[in-house]
């Protein structure tokens, strides 16, 4: 392991698989007072609802569904994700998963987050990311370069995620957020 010093991490998300979305959400948004913030389809048939009660966060849980029972999923549907400091962290990260011989690193950009995500030596999913400054509609994943540097992975962030309709600054999206929770984010 390099001798550098380990990256804080703070628990973010959950992800879960769901067999009847239109319940789950009834229940987390109609019982427990989340909202969700993004629902769509990644492509592969399975549909995905980001849920938040918290401006800070886009998403507190994401619920997939059209997945088989009882089957592990692949790790960008099916993890733990931690929430780090800056790209320096994601790639210190990065450098102690491949000093450790962890393979199948799947480095991602989400145009609101930058992301690694891979397995733990049982198989579970772990994601570690860092908030970029943008909002973009979910889901949303283009491939990450970490070697660019800070500016460079900002700039073309901005550049596949500009002419979204969702659009915009961080700050702006949770201000809209906050506003539409009815600024209960301060309980």
């Amino acid at each position: 392991m390099p001798n550098d010093t380990t990256p804080r991490l703070s628990l973010s998300h959950a992800t879960v698989a769901v067999r009847d979305l239109n319940a789950m959400l009834e229940f987390y948004c109609g019982v427990l007072g989340f909202a969700v913030t993004n629902r769509g389809k990644p492509g592969d048939g399975a549909e995905m609802a980001f849920i938040s009660q918290d401006p800070a966060e886009h998403h507190q849980i994401v619920f997939v569904s059209g997945l088989p029972e009882g089957q592990h999923q692949f790790v960008m549907l099916d993890h733990l994700a931690f929430r780090t400091h800056g790209l320096d962290d994601l790639r210190a990260i990065g450098a102690r998963l491949e000093a450790a011989g962890v393979a199948g690193v799947i480095p991602v950009n989400h145009g609101n987050a930058w992301s690694l995500y891979f397995n733990d030596p049982e198989g579970n999913g772990v994601e570690c990311f860092v908030d970029s400054p943008f909002h973009v509609a979910q889901p949303f994943a283009e491939g990450l370069d970490l070697s660019l540097d800070d500016a460079a992975i900002e700039a073309d962030t901005r550049a596949k995620i500009q002419d979204d309709g969702e659009f915009q600054s961080l700050a702006q999206w949770q201000a809209a957020f906050r506003a539409r929770l009815g600024d209960r984010s301060g309980e």
